[in-house]
């Protein structure tokens, strides 16, 4: 490593160790489903490794991250589609700033966008308890096609299913999107090199924290907003900018868990600046009444980018322009310690961010 970026010298013994036992991977030991398997963290990383990859085993599979890309020799050459799917199932179905509806096409749009494709169309399938009531059922579909007219998507099909009272939780929605892959923007951790800039598109932990407020389960109130929001626009103002090398979108398991499976896939070090990561102050406050870090919450608008360092300041130029007005630079990517996240204090020292087994804030997407 770079001198100048060395990190803490009488931490730095520590972080390797750790990096070792990282660079082993995940294990699946668990023999029944729990909640935490659905959370996005370690325990959600082995189930997905151990039980989907090794059955459903192929290259695509394997080189996806939450898009699948195929070619299409057919649609003409070089051409490639993304297509992702993803399944909704947030408890409140409506919340501050947005709603069960806009979290499924605006995640879906999302997911396409970080993996380099424009979005083209979404299809939607429904699965309504018994007892919904239909007004609120026309307003989440209007939300859905709200949100699409403002991504630019169409939905373009859908099905629905009604269960017994009980038997699922008022309403849960699931999409499939796909999108053309744009010339250039092939979002791949091996595409990570040594010098890039980490860069987040916004504050982090607001969805989460909104969610688990509009709950009702605790004895305190803050007025929080979710960000649910499509970042298409965003993500094609910075490509445009600056050479991108990966995107990922930090729903569940937030911006933590997004940087771990960068480092574990490309072999490198992510450090974070603690100092530099945007966090509103009553998203904080509310975090630290509950004592959780706002790393490990979710978000729905919030992506995060590693660009050529060298064109870092080009990138966040062309986020501020494109709305995205507190996107910041909030780390690098260096050599060392391989297949970890580090984060530096504000204090001058450095700590390890790991990924959590579960996750502080269940259904929150």
């Amino acid at each position: 490593m770079d001198p100048k970026n060395r990190l803490n010298t009488n931490e730095e013994h520590v972080n390797l160790q750790i990096s070792k036992v990282r660079e082993r991977g995940s294990r699946l030991r668990d023999s029944v489903i729990t909640l935490a398997h659905g959370a996005g963290g370690k325990a959600s990383a082995a189930l997905v490794q151990h039980v989907f990859f090794e059955i459903f085993d192929n290259e695509a599979l394997h080189a996806a991250g939450d898009s699948g890309i195929v070619e299409l020799s057919a649609l003409g050459e070089g051409t490639q589609l993304a297509m992702s799917t993803d399944t909704y199932v947030v408890n409140p179905i409506e919340f501050p700033g947005g709603s069960i509806g806009e979290l499924a096409v605006n995640g879906t749009v999302n997911d396409l966008a970080v993996a380099g494709a424009c979005p083209k169309v979404i299809t939607a399938a429904f699965v309504l308890e018994e007892g919904l009531d239909v007004d609120t059922l026309r307003r989440i579909c209007t939300d859905m096609k709200r949100a699409a007219e403002l991504a630019g998507v169409k939905i373009i099909a859908g099905d629905t299913k009604v269960v017994p009272k009980g038997a699922c939780d008022k309403l849960y929605i699931t999409t499939a999107g796909v999108g053309v892959v744009q010339q250039g923007r092939e979002s791949l951790p091996s595409r990570v090199e040594v010098g890039d800039a980490v860069l987040v598109s916004g504050p982090i932990a607001d969805h989460g924290m909104a969610v688990m407020m509009a709950r009702g389960d605790l004895a305190m109130e803050a007025a929080i907003d979710s960000d649910t929001r499509s970042v298409n626009h965003l993500i094609d103002a910075m490509c445009k900018q600056a050479e991108t090398h990966f995107m990922r979108d930090a729903t569940r398991g937030g911006v933590a868990t997004v940087c771990n499976e960068l480092a574990q896939a490309s072999g490198l070090a992510v450090v974070l600046e603690d100092e530099s990561i945007p966090v509103r102050p009553m998203t904080r406050g509310a975090c630290d009444v509950l004592g959780i870090d706002p790393l490990y919450v979710a978000n729905e608008d919030t992506f995060i980018a590693v660009v050529k360092g060298s064109d870092a300041q080009a990138a966040l130029e062309a986020l501020h322009a494109a709305g995205a007005e507190e996107a910041a630079i909030i780390g690098r990517i260096a050599d060392s310690p391989a297949h970890s996240v580090v984060l530096r204090t504000g204090f001058g020292g450095t700590r390890m961010v790991d990924m959590l087994v579960g996750d502080p804030l269940p259904r929150i997407c």
